[in-house]
């Protein structure tokens, strides 16, 4: 049946379940059906309403689509109807009073005000504003509450304008001010007069008296209005609005679908009831409840929840009853066969529709312990509790919950489940980490969606315009120019690939350069003068240099960078344009300027830095410029002028991308992660709970000393704890099949009890008195699992009651059984070229690791990456061995020219090393190169006695060549020296000491030593001759015979080596020999020696620390020794070296007989 005919009047329709009010709005649209191409008009609290009536109305057989749907927020549909009935010309597009131009406003008067006695108090808080940051945040706070003021005590500021300083309370009576509050009349005519008096009437405050005395003085129609007007969902409405909406009922059908958790009158069992007088009341109070109920008695006659968390939805219902007449249009609703009172119990079969439904009976728990059977938690998981230890645990223990949730019920789908937490951004990185580790080929993954999240925290593009907006407070450390290069948009503008970066990190990380833009920029900041070195100045001048002359001479004190050349110099330009970009912009950004100059200057920065490389780029750079034609445009409006720092224009540039619009994404189709916010909570199956920690729900926010609401309650008056108190119960009356909750129960660090929500507390508490188990026993202990710390503890796979994972990575650690061997083991190794010397060093150096990289081409000991933030204030022992090796060749090059000339090459050698970056600034550096070069011309000296004993230098290497069993060793052997050209001897100048206590650090000496060894079996009857820092050593010749035999050891081992990862480790190994292993002497000492060397321990650095492959394979000396072949090994590859006679030379020389 269809009725084309839109009678005008105020209808309020009420229910509990939203399902069956959307099916009467859905109905009644389709019923009474506008005009073709007319606009059906829709207000909304949330866009999660929005899609989900949407949704139903193309699932509609006789709609099939959704079309001419046009959802507003209320506040912007009145304003647009304010201006429709008073008329465009008399009201503006915005108001001068609202939000957003008044800060701006107030932005320009203040600082000319506080000389007035009556701003004493603003003028304390704004001493010491330099930087204008506090009087902007003064005048955002200030807008916002005159704002609120507008909609919800129009009437003092009407007093104010007047000239009188006094307060109306809600029921009607004045109170003068306080002295220290007589600043905010002063300000309100302080604002007016800016504005002009007449525009007092283009305020919220004047508009809106206006527009109700126009439409109930007129007789016509006003153009403009809409036909019809639905309100759907919303959980509260100001006094102001629903007053204006039952005045737009004279001449338009207004609908409002309101969600009432309670079919009798509940008016009077939430506090300040007096204030809610009024003659009628649309629903009934419940049969038996005593008329007159003290406060102190209001639990014992009413639902405790309902009198706890339903103070908001209480307000907006009596507020609505005193515009509502239902028998008006009751029987409109009859003839078509609808009710205006849809209240209907849903399934009470588990404890969470028997909660629901003592709320619509409004039950109190006396009734309750009456009414419901004893529970039975294993049929029943309506409501269940978990406890967790972190928000990262929350979010893995919800996976394991879900996932049981849909192999236990297949028709549960994804888009059956909402999640709600307090703040969707802190919750994001872990649901990302969680949800979003599993492809769609695995069984795991389940589909999901972020919704409410803020752009200007997730999109590479806008985090790429905040950094440089931060430009003149930042460092420009690498990292952070590396971070703007990851963004596609910036690197196109500079015409940079991404397959370049890795060149580009090269050639920075090689020129030293680590942060500030040049000595100019680290000068600003604090530091001295001067300061060049490290900076990004410093790395381009060496890049450059190094381009043109490769590794030559320095210049003007530039140390040439030599990698720059061939095909891959092209680069250098962009970069030299971005640093370039980078010095104008942060020229620009550090001067306060109009904001006019800023307009200029931020629009710059869009089109120098960026170029759109897809749709999305092109959709945040428009936002952007939209944002700053706005407050360019509130700026001129209030006539700014004054210069302004760029910490507030950042803020108020890009603090605008984050306001909530209806064009957020929900409802996609798969699991809904949200903040809870008012009316997101649409009827879901499975509605789940995460983050009810206490102190974070209800969400705390500051008061403000001088918002007078606060001390005047009306009702409707907005509350962020009302309202999250009134959220939790819309969440609550959401659920059909389970409601899912979940806190930080346990502290990570110590695991002490951690208490929850307040509000949650109250609900188990609720829950424990009002039901009982079948069984007997602690019903809350049941319905409530506390889960481990740990995602991997053996309790998930153990079998224990409530606990479980799908993690089968995890379930391995745990299995009763020894893991099964691969089942297809790895082809018979055959190698693709000769084995080198070099490569046979690797393989003795670590054997598990040279097996990794080469036969599995994995590589888990990836170089740690440089601290490229960071200029360097002292040498670790790695980066001493590299300069120190850098100025030992130095050294040696100069004794083959001039020994006099040692210790000068040695200072310009340092010198080189300090011009290039790698040694701390100033007196450090100078200090710390004192430190490196100091004992090194003794070492020259000790070489240099070495070289003379043995005079002759052979020009030509002597071949290695060797083959065992298949394999072919094949080398050179270079750095020959003779002497009556029979003997052959290499010198070797180590950087560092080789002594370690009593006895040698072994790994140094290896690979010497293998050379030694390989040049024996190849009959070459070499003397090797170490120069360290602290001793010199030799290797005397060695036999042929033995140097065969054990090379021919080495290479079978590199060949097992490679067919499976060996279970030794040098360090260990020779721990263990050294202990005496190998001569079972002493077992149990040797075998502590070598499993400290291994593991280590509260003083020392364990071998299989420092080395992921070691770590990998064989994680204790457990695990290395449980095979045996740990000692064999031992034994065959480093026996050898342990027994190789090595001699220390006597006062450094040798002994020439």
């Amino acid at each position: 049946m269809q009725d084309n005919e839109l009678t005008p009047g105020f209808m309020v329709v009420h229910g509990n379940r939203l399902e069956e009010l959307r099916e009467l709005a859905v109905a009644w649209m389709h019923s009474h059906p506008l005009a073709p191409l007319e606009n059906e008009l829709v207000l909304v609290q949330s866009n999660g309403i929005a899609q989900w009536l949407k949704l139903a109305l193309a699932g509609q057989d006789s709609c099939g689509i959704a079309a001419a749907i046009q959802v507003e927020l209320p506040a912007r549909f009145l304003w647009q109807t304010y201006r429709a009935v008073l008329g465009s010309d008399s009201i503006p597009l915005e108001s001068p009073l609202d939000k957003a131009p008044l800060t701006w406003r107030l932005m320009r008067l203040l600082p000319n005000l506080l000389v007035g006695e009556a701003f004493a108090p603003l003028r304390r808080f704004l001493e010491g504003d330099a930087d204008l940051r506090k009087r902007h945040q003064l005048a955002e706070r200030l807008a916002d509450l005159f704002d609120q003021y507008q909609v919800y005590r129009a009437d003092w500021l009407a007093d104010w304008a007047a000239g009188l300083d006094q307060l109306r309370n809600a029921r009607g009576a004045v109170q003068p001010l306080d002295a220290a509050e007589l600043w905010q009349p002063a300000l309100w005519r302080a604002l007016l007069e800016d504005v002009g008096r007449e525009q007092l009437a283009e305020s919220r405050a004047g508009v809106h008296p206006r527009f109700v005395e126009h439409l109930r003085g007129v007789e016509e129609k006003p153009h403009g209005l809409p036909r019809r007007v639905i309100v759907f969902g919303i959980s509260s409405l100001p006094a102001q609005t629903l007053e204006a909406l039952a005045a737009l009922a004279r001449f338009s059908q207004v609908l409002l679908c309101v969600h009432n958790p309670c079919q009798h009158h509940w008016g009077d069992i939430v506090a300040d009831k007096d204030l809610l007088r009024h003659e009628y009341r649309r629903q009934q109070r419940k049969h038996g409840l005593p008329a007159g109920i003290h406060d102190d008695e209001l639990h014992q006659h009413a639902h405790p929840l309902l009198a706890a968390w339903g103070k908001q939805g209480r307000d907006y219902i009596n507020l609505l009853d005193m515009h509502d007449d239902p028998a008006v249009y009751r029987e409109r609703f009859a003839a078509f066969g609808q009710r205006i009172d849809l209240f209907d119990a849903g399934d009470t079969t588990h404890l969470l529709g028997q909660l629901q439904d003592d709320i619509l009976d409004l039950r109190p728990l006396a009734e309750t312990r009456e009414q419901w059977p004893p529970l039975d938690p294993g049929a029943d998981q309506s409501l269940r509790f978990h406890i967790a230890h972190s928000a990262q645990r929350e979010v893995e223990i919800l996976h394991d919950q879900l996932l049981a949730r849909f192999s236990a019920d297949p028709s549960l789908r994804p888009r059956d489940v909402i999640v709600m937490v307090p703040d969707v951004n802190a919750y994001a990185p872990h649901i990302q980490a969680v949800f979003g580790q599993y492809g769609q080929d695995d069984a795991r993954w389940i589909p999901f969606t972020l919704a409410d999240q803020g752009q200007r925290g997730c999109e590479p593009l806008l985090i790429a315009v905040e950094h440089l907006l931060k430009l003149p407070e930042g460092r420009l450390t690498v990292s952070e120019v590396l971070d703007l290069l990851d963004v596609p948009a910036l690197r196109a503008r500079f015409r940079i690939d991404e397959s370049e970066l890795p060149t580009l990190h090269r050639w920075i990380e090689g020129a030293g350069i680590r942060w500030g833009l040049d000595a100019e920029r680290r000068a600003a900041l604090g530091l001295p003068d001067g300061l060049e070195q490290n900076t990004w100045r410093f790395g381009l001048r060496r890049m450059l240099l190094g381009y043109a002359v490769g590794s030559g001479a320095a210049c003007a004190g530039i140390e040439p960078y030599d990698e720059i050349g061939g095909l891959d110099a092209a680069l250098i330009g962009p970069l030299v344009q971005l640093l370039d970009a980078l010095d104008v912009l942060h020229r620009r950004l550090a001067q306060p300027a109009t904001p006019a100059a800023w307009g200029a200057t931020l629009h710059a920065l869009l089109g120098d830095f960026f170029v759109a490389q897809n749709e999305r780029d092109e959709t945040l750079l428009g936002q952007l410029v939209e944002a700053l034609e706005d407050w360019l445009e509130l700026c001129a409006g209030v006539a700014l002028v004054e210069p302004l720092p760029l910490t507030v224009v950042r803020e108020a540039w890009l603090g605008t991308l984050d306001q909530g619009r209806l064009s957020q994404r929900f409802l996609a189709g798969a699991v809904n992660f949200c903040t809870l916010m008012p009316m997101r909570a649409i009827p879901f199956r499975v509605v789940c709970l995460l983050g009810m920690n206490d102190g974070d729900y209800p969400r705390s926010t500051t008061p403000l000393d001088f918002d007078l609401m606060a001390g005047d309650y009306r009702p409707g008056d907005r509350s962020r704890r009302e309202d999250d108190r009134y959220l939790l119960l819309e969440a609550l009356l959401a659920a059909r099949e389970q409601l899912y909750v979940s806190w930080v129960g346990r502290s990570i660090r110590d695991n002490s009890e951690r208490p929850p929500s307040v509000l949650l507390g109250q609900l188990r508490d609720h829950v424990a008195s009002g039901w009982r188990l079948a069984s007997g026993g602690d019903l809350l202990a049941t319905l409530t699992t506390e889960h481990p710390l740990q995602p991997f503890s053996r309790r998930y796979f153990a079998g224990e009651a409530g606990l479980f994972s799908y993690a089968r990575e995890w379930a391995a650690l745990h299995r009763q059984t020894p893991a099964r061997a691969a089942v297809v083991a790895l082809p018979p190794f055959q190698a693709d070229a000769e084995l080198t010397p070099e490569s046979l060093q690797s393989f003795l150096r670590d054997p598990v690791k040279h097996f990794f990289t080469q036969r599995l081409k994995v590589h888990l000991d990836e170089d740690v990456q440089a601290q490229l933030d960071e200029e360097p204030f002292g040498l670790d022992g790695l980066q001493r061995f590299q300069l120190q090796h850098e100025l030992l060749a130095a050294g040696s090059r100069a004794l083959d020219v001039d020994p006099a000339q040692v210790e000068p090459a040695l200072q310009a050698a340092a010198l080189r090393l300090q011009r290039s970056g790698r040694l701390p600034l100033a007196g450090f550096g100078e200090r710390l190169r004192a430190q490196v070069v100091d004992k090194l011309p003794a070492q020259l000296q000790r070489y240099q006695a070495l070289c003379e004993l043995w005079p002759e230098r052979l020009e030509s290497p002597k071949p290695l060549q060797f083959a065992h069993a298949g394999i072919e060793l094949q080398g050179w052997l270079g750095g020959l020296r003779s002497r009556d050209g029979q003997a052959l001897a290499r010198i070797e100048l180590l950087p560092g000491a080789l002594e370690q206590g009593k006895s040698w650090k072994w790994h140094r000496l290896l690979r010497p030593w293998v050379s030694h060894v390989a040049a024996g079996a190849c009959g070459l009857p070499l003397t090797t001759l170490l120069v360290g820092e602290d001793v010199s050593l030799r290797f005397d010749p060695l036999e042929r015979e033995a140097a065969q035999r054990t090379l021919r050891q080495w290479l079978e081992g590199w060949q097992a080596g490679l067919e499976a990862p060996l279970p030794v480790a040098l360090k260990t190994a020779v721990a263990w020999l050294s202990s005496g292993g190998d001569g079972a002497e002493d077992e149990a000492k040797a075998e502590e020696a070598a499993r400290k060397t291994y593991e280590g321990d509260y003083n020392h650095r364990g071998e299989v620390q420092g080395s992921a492959s070691l770590a990998r394979q064989y994680p204790d000396f457990a695990a290395l020794v449980a095979d045996g072949e740990f000692y064999a090994w031992s034994h065959d590859l480093y026996q050898s070296l342990l027994a190789s006679g090595i001699e220390v030379l006597k006062d450094h020389q040798e002994d020439a007989a």
